[in-house]
């Protein structure tokens, strides 16, 4: 651990102990507690992005669907 974070939940009995969230740790502890306006906005672009594609996907589907007709 790279923090003294842990040294107040020594008795902790619950929850990820000596888990401080500054990213020290790794894992699911390692990104930031909130993003930044700008992290969500990128990762709403890039999860609209993977939405159009399914779209695309669905509606080629839907297409080869009716010329099996």
């Amino acid at each position: 651990m790279c923090c003294n974070a842990g040294l107040h939940h020594r008795g902790q009995r619950w929850g990820h102990q000596q888990a401080c969230g500054c990213g020290c740790l790794g894992g699911e502890f390692s990104r930031p507690r909130f993003m930044t306006k700008a992290k969500r906005i990128a990762s709403l672009e890039d999860h609209l992005a993977d939405l159009q594609d399914q779209v695309k996907a669905v509606k080629e589907h839907i297409a080869e669907m009716k010329k099996e007709k």
